[in-house]
């Protein structure tokens, strides 16, 4: 049966939103938003991960549990790793890094990486994605992109187009051929080309405990600096990244003033 829990790193300080996890979305913080929608994924457990002590009392004014975690964490991955340790979680314990800036992560898509980590047992991370439309999407350095082998597990992650169909685009550069990009998500021209799906990766992980104590002993690797994807440390280092594939992209995140109104506007909805 699967068992496994759900941490939310929580850290107040934001470039661009200050105090981001407490905003307010519908009467509640964005936080608790989350936590919201974890807690229906079907965890045994939901963690709010901080670094700061009025999010700490959020979580208790709405019921959840919360736990103080250093400043200085270098990654979301290492507060979790933190977390896991307090609580002194076997390294057969599945744990979901869910971002706490995801008020709107569907609980499904968060249970189904923990099932999908539960059933590879030769995987050290879970994670999902789908596939991509768009050409903008495609050529946006924002939207990470990943490939996968024959098992379903990463082959690597990347900002740039990946796979790179090199007849297509050389052809939609001379203005011959294909778009790069069809509404089915294929990509390229000729019949192997057209049978290539981009696919956008879903920032949602799910770890083993044990190899939370192992990823910060790792030493980081050139390509994990050059994309800003610290995911690829893991893969640099011979560790497994299964991938599950969703039907349908998932709602944003909150990043920026705009994708904050969004948020509201729809817990403003009847029935939010």
């Amino acid at each position: 049966m699967l068992t496994f829990r759900v941490v939310i790193p929580a850290r107040f300080a934001s470039t661009r939103l200050p105090g981001k996890p407490l905003l307010d979305i519908g009467g509640k913080p964005m936080v608790i938003r989350v936590a919201e929608q974890a807690a229906q994924s079907g965890a045994q457990q939901v963690i709010i991960a901080t670094d700061h002590p009025s999010i700490l009392a959020a979580a208790a004014q709405h019921d959840f549990q919360a736990c103080m975690t250093r400043s200085d964490h270098a990654s979301g991955t290492d507060r979790i790793a933190e977390v896991a340790a307090q609580q002194g979680w076997g390294d057969d314990t599945i744990v979901v890094n869910v971002q706490g800036d995801e008020p709107l992560v569907p609980p499904g898509l968060i249970r189904a990486v923990a099932q999908h980590l539960h059933d590879h047992a030769g995987c050290a991370i879970a994670t999902a994605c789908h596939a991509i439309h768009d050409e903008a999407s495609m050529r946006n350095p924002n939207v990470v992109k990943t490939v996968l082998d024959k098992h379903g597990n990463a082959l690597y992650f990347s900002r740039a187009p990946i796979p790179w169909p090199r007849d297509a685009f050389m052809d939609s550069a001379t203005g011959r051929g294909d778009s790069p990009s069809s509404p089915q998500g294929k990509v390229g021209s000729g019949e192997s080309q057209r049978n290539i799906e981009m696919l956008r990766h879903i920032g949602l992980y799910a770890y083993r405990a044990g190899f939370l104590r192992t990823y910060g002993q790792l030493a980081p690797a050139a390509i994990e600096q050059a994309e800003s994807l610290e995911q690829l440390r893991a893969l640099y280092h011979g560790y497994k990244i299964g991938v599950t594939i969703a039907t349908d992209a998932p709602p944003a995140g909150v990043d920026t003033e705009r994708d904050l109104q969004v948020a509201r506007q729809l817990f403003a909805r009847p029935g939010n």
